[in-house]
């Protein structure tokens, strides 16, 4: 046998012992899926967290997540928007998708404090106090805007805020560049911004307890995955979670 054969011959076999030891090796590795979370604002940290213990536990899965305020989540899923998952921050927003989502399921709850500027320039000490105070709030279709309504409805005292916001992490950012004197803002949040405000504890706030609801979308392409998360989110490593960032849980 010539030299070049003897090469070849020997080439071809390496190959065939290479493909042998991939095929005994295990199967390839599996394709990487997508959960997509709609989820309240106010669960930007929590769910984060939740995420990355998620993926752990499930290597070929990646969680993506969309923070905004739940009445714009619940608006973009009535318009068709794809989604696996939907967590609101009220029961009122998950019920106008009520007929798109499985039966929702509640995991968590958190009500309003007050927020203000480090060292605290207006001296706010009270729900009353912020009457008068440049006040910064979420709009009335938001849940934290709503459950803003009803703590001052059960104070009796009448709120003139200086600015409505979307979503409660808009309300917390004024309060952090100082472009206002307080803001109304879950417990949760202001716990997730440290020091760069001071939170004030009013009496009234447990008066106004909101409850969280997640479920799984109806249309979804990833079902089985989508309702392997609420399980988790609902399990024990999801309270842990959730009430290591301040929620109250079942």
């Amino acid at each position: 046998m010539s030299k070049l054969k003897m090469i070849a011959g020997g080439v071809l076999a390496l190959t065939l012992l290479a493909g042998c030891g991939q095929a005994q090796s295990g199967q390839a590795p599996a394709q990487q899926r997508t959960v997509t979370v709609l989820a309240a604002a106010s669960l930007t940290e929590s769910f984060d967290e939740l995420g990355e213990r998620f993926t752990a536990e499930h290597p070929d899965v990646q969680v993506q997540f969309d923070y905004q305020g739940s009445s714009t989540l619940a608006e973009q899923i009535e318009q068709g928007r794809p989604a696996d998952v939907f967590a609101s921050a009220d029961d009122k927003n998950m019920a106008k998708v009520a007929d798109l989502v499985s039966p929702p399921q509640p995991f968590a709850t958190n009500r309003l404090t007050i927020v203000v500027p480090p060292g605290n320039p207006a001296h706010v000490a009270s729900l009353a106090d912020l009457a008068d105070k440049r006040l910064v709030v979420c709009a009335p279709q938001v849940p934290c805007g709503s459950a803003t309504q009803q703590v001052a409805k059960a104070a009796g005292v009448g709120l003139r805020p200086v600015s409505e916001e979307n979503d409660v992490k808009q309300v917390l950012q004024k309060v952090v560049a100082g472009e206002a004197d307080a803001g109304l803002v879950y417990v949760t949040d202001a716990e997730a911004a440290g020091d760069k405000v001071q939170a004030i504890d009013f009496p009234e706030s447990p008066q106004v307890v909101n409850s969280y609801p997640i479920a799984t979308v109806k249309d979804s392409q990833q079902e089985q995955l989508a309702n392997d998360f609420v399980a988790f989110v609902r399990g024990p490593g999801g309270r842990e979670v959730l009430g290591a960032h301040g929620f109250d849980v079942p």
